[in-house]
C-alpha cells in the first residue's frame, strides 16, 4: 500500500520553528499582572437523546449545571516573557436516573448511573517571544487536524504542548505534540485512540503553515501523525468573494491523505469536502459536498472534533466510501432590528457506505438551532440556545434529540 512520506522537519517541529522565532525579535512589552484576565462561565445543560430504532433502549436523558474558571495571566516583561493560566471546571447532576444516563453530560458511576459531581482544575505554562507564544500543559485546541470537542457541559482537554509562531507578514507557522485526552465526561487524561480505526497512542504531533495570499485568500496546511496508528496530510483553502451590495460568496475546501503509521494495521483514506456560502444581508444559503475513498473511514482522535464539512450534531459522515451532501440555511435576526437572535438549520444526506449488512448503506440528519444572547441590561451576556436534531440511518442508531443550553459568562476582573 502507497504510505505518506514524513517530512524531516516534522520530526523536531517545536525546536525548528522556536528557532526560526528567536531570530531579530524586539524586546517583549508585558505586564504579568495587569494584562491578566479571569472569567467564570455557567452552563445549564439538558439532554435528551431517543432511539427510534427496534430493539434499542428507550431513551437517554439527564440534566446537569457546569462551571468554568479561567484565568490568565499576562507576560513577565523582558525578551523572553512568562505567564500561566488556569482552567478550574466542575458539573453537578441537577436530574438523572432510571436508565436514562449515558448523555455524556457526567462521568459513568460503578451502577451503570451518573456521578453526582466532578471536578477539575488544569494548569498551562505559557512563554512569548515577539509574535511567537509556547503553551505547555492543559489546552483546548482547535486545529484542522486535531479539535477539543466542546459540546457537552464541559470541555475536552489535552495534555501537551503548543507553538505558535508569527514572525512572517500574513504567515503563521503551528507545531504540537499532545500526549493524552480528557474527554467531556471524564476527569482522567487517557492515551488517545482513533476513531473507528482503534489502537491505542500516547504520542500525537502536528505541524504546518497558514499563509494569507491575499486579505480574501487563506491556505492552510498540515502534517499529523497519531504515533503507530495514523499519518495524515491536510490541505485546505478558503476564500470569500466580495459581490457588492451587501453579497458574498464564501469558498471552504479541504482535502485530507491517510495512511498507517507503524504497523498497527493497513489505512487507506482519502477525505474531500468542500462548501460554498451565499450571503446576502442576515441570510446565508450554504451547500457542500463531503467524499470518503479508500479502504478505510476517515480517522481522527477519538472523542474529538474531526475538521469536516459534514461533521455536524450528531454524525460526521465518514464511513467508508461514503458520499453525502449538506444544504445549510442561517439567518441573523439582527438584520431585523433583533441583535442577538439567530437561527440555523441543515439537511445532510449520505449514501454509498460499505457495511456489513448486503446493500448499500444510506443515512441522513437534519439539524435546528436557535440562539440569543442578550444584549444589554442587568443580563448581558446570558445566552440561551436549543439544538435539535433527528438522524435516520439502516446501519446505525435512528435518534431524535434535543439539547437546551442556557449560558452566562462574568469577567471577574
Amino acid at each position: 500500500m502507497q504510505s505518506l512520506t514524513t517530512p524531516r522537519w516534522i520530526c523536531t517541529p517545536i525546536g525548528t520553528l522556536l528557532g526560526l522565532s528567536l531570530i531579530g525579535v524586539p524586546v517583549a512589552r508585558a505586564d504579568f499582572i495587569a494584562d491578566s484576565k479571569g472569567s467564570l462561565e455557567a452552563r445549564s445543560f439538558y439532554f435528551n437523546r431517543d432511539f427510534r430504532q427496534d430493539g434499542a433502549r428507550d431513551k437517554a436523558e439527564e440534566w446537569a449545571q457546569g462551571f468554568l474558571l479561567r484565568m490568565e495571566s499576562g507576560y513577565t516583561a523582558g525578551t523572553v516573557g512568562f505567564g500561566l493560566d488556569a482552567l478550574g471546571m466542575a458539573g453537578f447532576k441537577l436530574d438523572s436516573g432510571g436508565g436514562t444516563a449515558g448523555t455524556n453530560l457526567l462521568p459513568a458511576d460503578l451502577s451503570g448511573g451518573s456521578q453526582d459531581r466532578y471536578g477539575e482544575l488544569g494548569l498551562t505554562a505559557k512563554a512569548r517571544i515577539s509574535n511567537s507564544t509556547l503553551k505547555l500543559g492543559t489546552l483546548q485546541i482547535k486545529d484542522p487536524v486535531v479539535s477539543s470537542n466542546d459540546t457537552r457541559l464541559l470541555p475536552a482537554t489535552f495534555k501537551g504542548g503548543l507553538l505558535s509562531v508569527q514572525e512572517i507578514d500574513r504567515l503563521k507557522l503551528t507545531a504540537g505534540q499532545l500526549t493524552q485526552i480528557n474527554v467531556v465526561d471524564s476527569t482522567d487524561y487517557q492515551d488517545m485512540t482513533a476513531n473507528r480505526i482503534g489502537g491505542s497512542s500516547d504520542k500525537f504531533q502536528f505541524a504546518g503553515a497558514d499563509y494569507q495570499f491575499l486579505p480574501n485568500l487563506t491556505a492552510q496546511y498540515r502534517h499529523s501523525q497519531l504515533e503507530n496508528i495514523y499519518r495524515q496530510n491536510y490541505l485546505g483553502f478558503v476564500h470569500t468573494l466580495d459581490l457588492g451590495a451587501g453579497q458574498s460568496l464564501k469558498s471552504d475546501v479541504r482535502y485530507a491523505r491517510s495512511a498507517e503509521d507503524g504497523n498497527f494495521r493497513d489505512l487507506d483514506n482519502q477525505a474531500f469536502g468542500a462548501m460554498f456560502t451565499y450571503s446576502l444581508a442576515g441570510h446565508a444559503l450554504g451547500l457542500g459536498y463531503q467524499r470518503m475513498s479508500g479502504d478505510d473511514p476517515f480517522p481522527y482522535i477519538g472523542r474529538s472534533d474531526p475538521y469536516l464539512v459534514n461533521f455536524v450534531q450528531i454524525g460526521d459522515f465518514a464511513n467508508i466510501d461514503e458520499h453525502s451532501w449538506q444544504a445549510r440555511y442561517d439567518y441573523n435576526f439582527a438584520a431585523v432590528g433583533v441583535p442577538g437572535l439567530t437561527f440555523m438549520t441543515r439537511y445532510i444526506s449520505g449514501d454509498n457506505v460499505q457495511r456489513s449488512a448486503p446493500g448499500e448503506g444510506q443515512e441522513w440528519e437534519r439539524n435546528t438551532d436557535i440562539a440569543y444572547v442578550v444584549q444589554d441590561g442587568t443580563l448581558k451576556g446570558l445566552g440561551l440556545k436549543w439544538r435539535n436534531a433527528t438522524v435516520r440511518s439502516n446501519f446505525g442508531n435512528d435518534l431524535d434529540e434535543n439539547r437546551l443550553i442556557v449560558s452566562y459568562t462574568m469577567a471577574l476582573w
